[in-house]
């Protein structure tokens, strides 16, 4: 028996895959002190500043931010190798460096430079500004819709709401990563490069799979470099290539030759891979299905415990006893390392409370209680973008902060500075609900690399606190350097900031300025959604499992069919391997999906640093119609 037969063994004695830990068997977890070292932060530091003005770069310019903690994870490895490289041949080394390190840095660099995307620099926040008012209509014309950029205000503004979203699902956090098994493709990845970086050497299969995850990595790294050559202008290049005909490609159908969703779909169960207004409606109706879901199943614990009655099996983690060593050991130190919810709910409420008053002196137009409903709903868009991106690695943190620019700017009104207030609701939540989403995912990272949740918590913390200072100080440096930024035609148009401006102004007219059966169609598909879940949790699992995830079915309506495309030629590619070759699929199809998803990502640094570096593709590829 080969080693890859030896891993489907494994796998069909209960486990999901090949014992990744087995190969870390022999070594002991280190403590959150070897964890979250001085040399992990230094480095977290250094790559948090140049990931954010990257990021504040495309920001600025085309608006579309790529993922980047792969690229995190890769470059935290290598500036460490260097530095414990170079103390061991001085003999000084006194801590090894271990893949638990490597996942601080991680988090910390994604926690730092998501703050860049989030904050709203290239959108909600620099739409408050005269430069982009004055290319907006009469309305902006008040100056209580107006609010310039300034280093002071923009940093307080961080600091008092982006803390928020990291205690809101904190007490979630084994419901979602072990009870609800959610992917979260690009931290799973993430997780499985930094594990290859680290395996101990001597074990063969391991290092096959090394092998070809470095080859898919490549692979994948270098087609992203070939299609950059054709992308010199507006829809150009393979992305926008009309697979089934233009009229299916004006229409969003067609496949964008995305190396990174291929292995997204790849990594994610078939049931996701194959099943505007509409779409909010489906994403918020699931969200809250089992949000409510999880609050019963908690409320209901917590009354047999003080009740002293045993835990019904309803309540029970997963009822398959058919347990991997992988996930055996995982939960293990998963659940060891709690954070008291307590902790959470309360440092939730603190932070919440100065957020409700100091942020109406930021912005005098949003009102306290705009802000405590605001409180109280954001932790249910949190969990419900949360859950869609476990699912489907695409975060949909935009489309709540428009909700909340169409709710708080209606309420506020015209006359109130309702612009201005519904930009600010906007930020608040974006912010919140793009933290949460992020720490959740590298709970899902620490768990694979056996990284300790408390050191996880504590390293997107400090990554928070310096995005909160790095971000703004970044987008100052532009700001105060290029006279014409936020102008249309310039250097630095930011295309978003005039959108989300005039989304402000249609918002204060309330959802009475949205299509005519907008609402309509809106509570049709969120009653469509609640009954497909009921209908799921009900049926028999022989037919529950052909019945579609709402979120998963949503989320193309959003962005178009090409992302689902992606994910089935991925879950196509896995299934034929599979008939063909049932151990080479289950030993290597996870390296293979990793390193597309991590090669994809990777580009993303050398692209962002040719857009610095103002070096733009020679070539335009493009089709279109006949005559």
């Amino acid at each position: 028996m080969d080693n890859y037969e030896k891993g489907v063994a494994e796998q069909e004695e209960g486990g999901e895959g090949t014992a990744v830990e087995r190969a870390f068997e022999w070594q002991r977890v280190p403590p959150l002190r070897e964890q979250l070292t001085a040399r992990a932060l230094a480095v977290s530091f250094l790559l948090s500043v140049m990931f954010s003005v990257i990021v504040m770069k495309l920001n600025l310019t085309t608006g579309i931010i790529p993922s980047l903690n792969v690229a995190a994870g890769l470059l935290g490895f290598f500036f460490v190798k260097l530095w414990t490289k170079a103390l061991q041949r001085a003999g000084l080394l006194r801590t090894p460096f271990t893949r638990q390190e490597n996942t601080v840095i991680q988090a910390s660099v994604t926690a730092a430079s998501g703050l860049a995307f989030s904050g709203g620099f290239g959108s909600y926040l620099f739409g408050m500004s005269s430069v982009i008012a004055k290319q907006a209509t009469k309305l902006n014309d008040s100056r209580n819709n107006i609010k310039d950029p300034n280093l002071g205000w923009m940093i307080g503004f961080m600091f008092v709401v982006s803390f928020l979203g990291l205690f809101t699902l904190v007490p979630l956090r084994k419901i979602m990563i072990i009870d609800y098994k959610l992917i979260y493709p690009s931290g799973t990845a993430t997780a499985y490069l930094i594990n290859s970086f680290h395996t101990p050497q001597g074990e063969k299969l391991a290092g096959e799979q090394v092998g070809t995850l470095c080859k898919s990595f490549a692979g994948s790294f270098l087609w992203g470099f070939f299609q950059w050559f054709y992308t010199a202008g507006k829809d150009c290049g393979f992305r926008a290539f009309p697979t089934f005909g233009l009229k299916a490609y004006e229409n969003r159908f067609y496949f964008d030759f995305s190396a990174t969703y291929v292995g997204v779909g790849m990594i994610c169960p078939h049931i996701v891979n194959l099943s505007v207004f509409t779409a909010v409606a489906l994403i918020l109706g699931d969200g809250l299905y089992n949000f409510l879901k999880v609050l019963r199943r908690t409320t209901s614990s917590i009354s047999a415990v003080l009740k002293g009655l045993p835990i019904s099996d309803d309540e029970r983690a997963p009822k398959n006893l058919a347990i991997s060593f992988d996930d055996e050991r995982r939960t293990e130190v998963f659940v060891r390392d709690r954070i008291p919810p307590w902790v959470a709910y309360g440092c939730y409420v603190v932070i919440a409370t100065l957020s409700i008053s100091t942020v109406p002196l930021i912005f005098p137009p949003l009102k306290w209680y705009h802000i405590l409903v605001a409180h109280v709903f954001a932790p249910v868009a949190a969990f419900c973008n949360a859950y869609g991106f476990g699912l489907t690695d695409w975060s949909l943190v935009s489309t709540y902060g428009k909700l909340a620019i169409f709710v708080f700017g209606a309420w506020a009104g015209a006359d109130h500075g309702g612009v201005l207030a519904g930009l600010a609701a906007c930020g608040l939540m974006m912010i919140v609900v793009a933290t949460a989403s992020d720490l959740m995912q590298n709970f899902k990272t620490g768990y694979l690399t056996l990284a300790s949740p408390r050191s996880m918590f504590a390293s997107h913390v400090i990554g928070t606190a310096m995005g909160c200072v790095i971000a703004p100080c970044v987008f100052w440096l532009f700001y105060k350097a290029f006279d014409d930024i936020g102008i249309s035609g310039s250097q630095y148009p930011a295309p978003n900031a005039p959108i989300y401006r005039d989304m402000a102004i249609l918002g204060i007219d309330g959802f009475s300025s949205l299509p005519k059966h907008c609402l309509s169609l809106f509570y049709l598909f969120f009653a469509l959604a609640i009954a497909i879940n009921l209908a799921k949790d009900v049926s028999p699992n022989r037919i529950a499992r052909f019945i579609p995830i709402p979120m998963a079915m949503a989320i193309p309506f959003y962005i178009g069919a090409s992302f689902a495309i992606d994910m089935c030629i991925g879950s196509v590619i896995l299934y034929v391997w599979t008939k063909m070759n049932k151990g080479k699929a289950s030993a290597f199809g996870p390296a293979v999906a990793s390193g597309l998803i991590c090669g994809d990502g990777m580009w993303g640094v050398p692209q962002g640093v040719l857009a610095l570096a103002q070096v733009n593709p020679p070539m335009c590829m493009k089709f279109v119609h006949g005559e």
